[in-house]
């Protein structure tokens, strides 16, 4: 017996000693690390410190790195630490993704980061650019054009909140939004994403910040990223600067602005965005004076994170250091290198992280990049991760779920709908207004396509990238459903996309809404050199104007040619791209609600006149800037 307990002894004493390892290990899988940065009691400053030290340099610089999701895997994000991710434009799984299904996704990938060695949760990004506009379902604003025409900053702030709660839905924080571009040149495919020519609206506007991402607690300090819970996502102010005032409203191209010019009209936006802590900026992939953006150090790191003090991170566009040469990543190690140090932190590669990381690698060995440079970046990046919270809450859950496309977001866009609307002539005198429109009357016309297109209806940036021209693009209300909702249900209403006018004159209509506009599109494939009214809207205004009293609502991202045509045409109204709660259109036109909108950019006679802007010494619209005709609703 007593041998047997000699020979048991020792073998208990390695079990308990392995014992002892194993929850050794438990508690630290990795004894070297040093994990203060995973305590939310301690400062940020020293969680960062603490994290930093402990980083290598791939690790450094793959923080450096977002990559489009279809780029990357949960494996991936664990063994390279990558720091973000994002959906680009119409970049989901499949058609139709339900928010489940979009946590999910998010949540495998975020699973991968916080698998890897220090695991740093990866922050997942998206275009959100008038509502959360790549995901079936959801509430589509109108573009930031028609949000301008309804100055007003705190239904933009509702707006940005709601449209937090809906990415929230889907498991993502943070929004490449607002677009804070100043539109000089309306032939610029991008200037309905623009809120005015005018820099002081714009101003404005950047109120949606604060909705995005919460309002600066009253004894904070300003001018710190600032994201205000589980509810608010990380905004992103774009595209840095001048976007909107290059030549010939050319998308990309140059913009030619002495230092006054880019102070007084390009720079405010930025200077409130930052005051109303801002968490990221975009670089524009435009060149200013000839020198692209992404390579500005003195923009960049001088004025922008000097002067303006700008403590968040800088991302790239996607693709904006390949874009710095052309052809397009012709010298990548060169563009790479001018960019990083000019100042961007984060670069959306999209998709080859590998080569990335090795150029950017090699830069920092060879001395061409410093170190202290690559330690900015990656500070910047981990005071937002560490901000918004996301090392404590880096799994999204199902909980917002119902916010996604809810009843009141739709009735916040319905209203912001009806404010968007401009009303630009309205009978031909003030004695003999035709609108607001009856309800009861025998029967009502409405013609054009886009009267019953929710894709023509919301314009560019929804599901896709380029937008659809499809009846069916998601849910919402088309303005013809709008306005048979709206009349008495004694009234009939026709509907037919492009009558002939021997059909209009037979059919004995009491009056006719005719809807057309532009087709959806974005960025340069909206660049356009004679904005005016596509063929079939055309042929639609003068076959049915020409014969019934009509009303013309034109949807469109930005003023087109009205003349000849305007005489012929009873009432008009500018509705902008106004997003899928077409029911805010017919509340205006049937009198619910009186029209409020004001012009947010000038109304050109001719496109020779163009660039044409409120100031110019050779002011000379159709309609000015702040130009609004009104009626008065039942309702207000």
């Amino acid at each position: 017996m007593k041998s047997r307990l000699n020979g048991i002894v020792p073998i208990m004493g390695l079990l308990i000693l392995f014992a002892s390892w194993v929850g050794a290990t438990t508690k630290n899988p990795n004894p070297a690390i040093d994990t203060l940065y995973k305590d939310p009691t301690q400062p940020m400053n020293k969680r960062i410190k603490n994290l930093m030290k402990q980083m290598t340099l791939e690790e450094k610089i793959a923080q450096m790195a977002q990559l489009d999701r279809v780029a990357a895997t949960p494996e991936i994000m664990r063994d390279f630490s990558i720091g973000s991710l994002l959906s680009g434009g119409g970049s989901w799984v499949h058609e139709g993704q339900t928010t489940t299904e979009w946590v999910d996704m998010v949540n495998s990938f975020q699973n991968g980061s916080l698998a890897s060695r220090l695991g740093i949760p990866m922050i997942y990004g998206i275009d959100a650019v008038h509502g959360h506009n790549n995901v079936y379902g959801a509430t589509i604003f109108p573009h930031n054009i028609g949000l301008g025409a309804t100055r007003d900053p705190e239904l933009v702030k509702r707006i940005g909140a709601a449209t937090a709660r809906e990415l929230r839905a889907t498991g993502i924080p943070y929004a490449f939004a607002p677009c804070i571009a100043v539109c000089r040149d309306p032939r610029w495919g991008r200037c309905y994403e623009s809120f005015s020519e005018d820099p002081k609206i714009v101003e404005e506007m950047t109120d949606i910040i604060e909705g995005l991402q919460g309002e600066i607690p009253p004894n904070s300090r300003k001018g710190v990223p600032y994201i205000g819970g589980q509810d608010k996502v990380v905004a992103c102010a774009k595209h840095f600067v001048g976007d909107g005032g290059t030549k010939d409203g050319i998308n990309e191209n140059n913009t030619v602005a002495d230092w006054h010019e880019l102070l007084s009209i390009h720079m405010p936006g930025y200077y409130h965005s930052i005051i109303k802590g801002v968490s990221t900026i975009m670089i524009s992939y435009s060149s200013l004076n000839g020198a692209k953006m992404h390579t500005n150090r003195n923009l960049i790191t001088n004025f922008l994170k000097g002067t303006l003090r700008f403590r968040g991170f800088v991302i790239s566009d996607w693709q904006g250091v390949d874009k710095i040469t052309y052809p397009e990543h012709a010298n990548y190690s060169d563009s790479m290198l001018r960019a990083i140090n000019a100042g961007i932190d984060m670069v959306m590669v999209p998709y080859n992280h590998t080569e990335f990381s090795s150029i950017l690698i090699s830069h920092v060995k060879n001395n061409k990049i410093p170190m202290s440079r690559i330690d900015d970046a990656v500070r910047r990046i981990l005071r937002i991760k560490f901000t918004m919270g996301l090392f404590e809450n880096p799994i999204a859950d199902y909980s917002h779920a119902d916010k996604l496309g809810s009843q009141v977001h739709r009735d916040l866009a319905r209203e912001a709908v009806r404010k968007s609307l401009v009303l630009l002539k309205n009978g031909e005198n003030a004695d003999s207004p035709i609108l607001p429109l009856p309800k009861q009357t025998s029967k009502i016309l409405v013609a054009g396509k886009h009267a019953n297109n929710l894709g023509l209806q919301c314009g560019g940036w929804t599901i896709t990238w380029q937008g659809l021209d499809s009846k069916n693009l998601t849910d919402g209300t088309t303005i013809l459903n709008a306005i048979s909702n709206a009349v008495h249900p004694s009234t009939e209403l026709v509907y037919s996309e492009n009558p002939d006018s021997e059909f209009v004159k037979a059919e004995n209509f009491s009056y006719a809404i005719v809807v057309v506009g532009e087709p959806p599109y974005s960025e340069t494939a909206g660049d356009n050199r004679n904005l005016t009214i596509p063929d079939q809207g055309l042929s639609v205004m003068k076959n049915v104007c020409g014969s019934v009293k009509c009303v013309v609502v034109l949807i469109s991202g930005r003023p087109l040619v009205l003349q000849p045509y305007l005489s012929s045409i009873d009432a008009l109204v500018a509705a902008w791209l106004p997003g899928t709660e077409g029911q805010g259109v017919a509340d205006v036109l049937f009198g619910e609600y009186g029209f409020s909108g004001k012009l947010p950019r000038t109304w050109f006679k001719t496109v020779d006149q163009l660039p044409m802007n409120v100031g110019d010494e050779h002011y000379d619209p159709l309609f000015p800037i702040g130009f609004g005709l009104t009626t008065k609703g039942i309702k207000g």
